[in-house]
């Protein structure tokens, strides 16, 4: 092969791609936050990558970010051409549940851990292909309150239990805004909200441009709005420097009582874990109650770690039923690689998941090493056989360097018995395959 024929290998631009000690710890994480969604009471569903496009353009603003599927070889009439990859999980949710809405029990709680694909340009933080992890509660007509509550708890749990270090979980609710901006007699709130989105990105004096310049607010408008996005606090105490503003509308009041709700439900959540802040408004239109979005509070300018709201009525684009609904997304890529970017993940861990590789003593010992093998495995261990008959310096070395805890050596002989190394303690003694429990086990 010349070397005009040889590819070089390069990294793909906003994908990312871990060594198997890496993916081994993302693996535990999955696994931590299935188990918890499961405490929860959700169930799990899988959706495919791709949905009709027209369904995924619904959301309107993130159309420009859709990745659409087309066939090298495909003419004119390509029906693939009508499929776009999933920027998230709201939209397959929605599809899914309208799609089997008479054979789901309501409310429907789920969990969905998949990856999701956004035409984006890559930076920190942002990805073209990541992970999420959402749960969402749909309901017909309606959806307890309860629920605005459970959400954060549920990603509090998560957070804790991984371990990522300070993180706060943001809540605002989008009634309380929509309600302020009517009681100032703005005609257009939701325009408002979409500036209001871009706080974090373009400060205080941009949003105020915005809101003057192209949303057709006075300066005393926009100073209101402003005012109101700088009040944050940790517990229902806010509703009162919220109400102090001025502003009053029904809307409003009902808005101020659901997030009371929420931050009295939460306030045995650990001081500064759960925060009102009335800077977050969540752009996307479909919002129309509760919002959250977490950060991790030692990197104040990195994204949102997770994020999501209540919705009213989301799958209205495929069933003529009311069906609201809440959610809230973990951005598991995010965190991932920022806690691994900062050295803070485990990542000189081992490079295989085996608890135990048996070496074998020569060809002709071969069976009884598979044989003693099968039985591990049938008792749980995670067994690896070397592949071939080897000189033992040689199995053991392999083993070290993948960071297999254990060595066992079958019979070299038929009277001989079975022999167990642990190599953090270089200790090796006899063992029985039938009765050999790990030390932390004993």
């Amino acid at each position: 092969m010349t070397d005009e024929q040889i590819v070089r290998p390069a990294p793909v631009s906003g994908f990312t791609e871990w060594l198997p000690e890496v993916r081994l710890v993302e693996l535990a994480w999955l696994d931590e936050i299935r188990a918890a969604f499961e405490r929860y009471g959700f169930c799990s569903i899988e959706t495919p990558s791709v949905e009709i496009l027209d369904a995924l353009l619904a959301k309107g603003e993130t159309s420009q970010e859709v990745y659409t599927l087309k066939r090298l070889q495909g003419g004119e009439d390509d029906s693939d051409a009508r499929l776009g990859l999933h920027f998230d999980l709201t939209v397959p949710l929605a599809r899914y549940v309208a799609q089997h809405f008479n054979d789901l029990v309501f409310p429907f709680k789920r969990y969905q851990i998949q990856r999701v694909w956004r035409g984006e340009r890559p930076q920190e933080g942002r990805y073209r292909e990541f992970t999420q992890c959402d749960i969402d509660v749909i309901g017909v007509d309606s959806v307890p309150l309860h629920f605005d509550a459970e959400m954060p708890r549920i990603v509090h749990e998560i957070l804790t239990g991984l371990r990522v270090g300070p993180f706060s979980i943001n809540i605002n609710n989008r009634k309380v805004l929509q309600g302020f901006y009517e009681g100032m007699g703005i005609s257009d709130p939701i325009a408002v909200i979409r500036a209001a989105d871009k706080l974090d990105k373009i400060g205080e004096d941009g949003v105020a441009r915005i809101l003057t310049t192209q949303v057709g607010l006075s300066d005393e408008q926009a100073k209101a709005c402003l005012d109101l996005a700088r009040i944050r606090g940790t517990d229902s105490s806010v509703i009162e420097r919220i109400a102090a503003l001025g502003p009053k509308s029904d809307l409003l009041s009902e808005g101020l009582d659901e997030l009371a709700f929420v931050l009295d439900s939460l306030s045995d959540l650990p001081e500064g874990s759960i925060c009102a802040d009335l800077s977050i408004a969540r752009g996307l239109d479909y919002y129309t109650g509760t919002v959250y979005e977490g950060k991790l509070l030692n990197y104040p300018t990195y994204g949102s770690i997770c994020s999501g709201g209540r919705y009213e009525n989301l799958a209205g684009t495929f069933i003529r039923r009311s069906l609201p609904g809440i959610g809230i997304s973990i951005g598991l890529t995010r965190i991932f690689a920022k806690l691994l970017a900062e050295g803070l993940l485990p990542a000189d861990g081992p490079k295989s998941p085996s608890d135990l590789l048996v070496v074998v003593p020569s060809d002709e010992r071969s069976q009884v090493a598979t044989a003693t093998a099968a039985r591990l495995r049938s008792r749980g261990f995670k067994v690896e056989v070397y592949h071939q008959a080897d000189k033992l310096g040689k199995q053991i070395r392999y083993a070290s360097r993948k960071g297999i805890p254990f060595i066992w050596f079958p019979p070299f002989e038929d009277d001989k018995p079975h022999e167990v190394k642990d190599m953090a303690s270089g200790e090796q003694s006899e063992a029985d395959p039938e009765t050999w429990v790990r030390r932390a086990q004993q």
